[in-house]
């Protein structure tokens, strides 16, 4: 946006700190001459330098050198205003410099250098700690971001390379059954499907991009254990349900991607035989909790830290036809965000791991009933 050229803050400080000066100055003087001088027999004129310097003697100084005497301790009230005012607004503002010099330099794409201001913790303090905290979250979301979008790249060229493959080894070979290679083309195709759906999702949710309205997450627990049903019971895993009302304020698709993500990813991530998965929701004074709970491999710490990062699976990248896109968890941490919500990931001491999902509770009406502050 082009703006009209106008007055430094620098010069605007100085002219202030001058006005303020001349105005006390004269506020000064006119009080001298009230209280001290006006009764004065002598009558009040302009003299020549004769009568001022005549005038400097203690026991002559009266009305007719008043005025004089004003204008000369004005002027050099002015000449003092003017360089102290400079000098004091430069040193004011010096920190504000460094402030802006941060911020040319972080426009030009470099998120590295930080001002580290020093000194009290005054208001310009605060403003460079805060800027510091802005380019510390900038510079750790720039770089997510180009490791998803290299991770993106990867995964999505997989399919494509696979299929190109596929075709160029059926062009080469004119007697291979074609309906083997329609079937793993469309399991290959499938893949890249799901892969697009879900960064479109996250995209989504990343940007909160959706209209708010009441769900139960309750409901969307039980909706997504009756949905993958059949899944949990191919796979030998048992899953219990429980739990009160949990109504939150959010999306309702983007929830029930929540808790069926969540479900999937425990019954997928579970015992070869005998494993179990148990969804719980509860109602507290402030929020409402979704806690998902399975068997499975016993998990380190370190490797459950890295479970939300984009294309991270607990099997170390190990691909089955059910392991998913490797963005379950991330989706699920994403959109926990954009509802203003928290995701922990704990690792249960038998083996399994413990997903709870924390969500700000919405308003129950004035007949439902109160929840319990835990």
């Amino acid at each position: 946006m082009d703006r009209q050229p106008g007055l430094s803050v620098r010069l605007k400080l100085t002219l202030s700190y001058v006005g303020f000066l001349m105005l006390a100055g004269t506020l000064l003087l006119a009080a001298v001459w009230v209280f001290l001088l006006r009764g004065r027999p002598n009558s009040i004129f302009v003299p020549d330098l004769s009568d001022f310097l005549r005038s400097l003697d203690p026991h002559n100084f009266g009305p007719r050198a008043f005025l004089p005497a004003a204008f000369a301790l004005l002027a050099l009230l002015l000449v003092f205003g003017l360089l102290g005012g400079w000098i004091l607004a430069g040193r004011m503002l010096a920190p504000l410099a460094r402030i802006t010099d941060a911020t040319r330099t972080a426009a030009t794409g470099s998120l590295s250098d930080r001002i580290e201001l020093e000194g009290p913790n005054d208001e310009f303090r605060e403003l460079a700690d805060a800027f510091d905290a802005m380019l510390d979250r900038l510079e750790a979301h720039v770089a997510e971001q180009r490791r998803f979008a290299a991770n993106a790249s990867h995964e999505l060229r997989t399919p494509l390379a696979t299929t190109q493959t596929l075709l160029d080894v059926a062009r080469k070979d004119p007697n291979r059954d074609p309906d083997e290679l329609v079937r793993r083309l469309q399991v290959v195709n499938t893949r890249a499907i799901d892969l697009t759906e879900a960064l479109l999702v996250l995209s989504r949710a990343d940007q909160r991009s959706f209209s708010r309205e009441r769900v139960d997450l309750s409901l969307a627990a039980e909706e997504a254990t009756e949905t993958l049903l059949p899944l949990a019971q191919k796979r030998g895993v048992r899953i219990e349900t429980s739990g009160d009302l949990a109504p939150t304020l959010g999306s309702k698709a983007l929830l029930q991607q929540l808790t069926t993500n969540l479900v999937h990813n425990a019954i997928v991530h579970n015992l070869p035989d005998q494993g179990g998965v148990w969804v719980t929701t509860s109602h507290h004074a402030r929020t409402v909790v979704l806690d998902v709970e399975n068997t499975g491999a016993q998990l380190t710490p370190q490797l459950v830290s890295t479970l939300t990062e984009p294309f991270q699976r607990g099997t170390e990248r190990i691909r089955t036809d059910a392991s998913g896109v490797g963005l379950g968890l991330a989706i699920v941490d994403s959109i926990a965000q954009a509802h203003d919500g928290t995701l922990t990931l704990t690792a249960r001491p038998g083996g399994g791991l413990r997903v709870t999902v924390r969500l700000p509770a919405a308003p129950l009406p004035a007949q439902g009933q109160n929840g319990s502050d835990g």
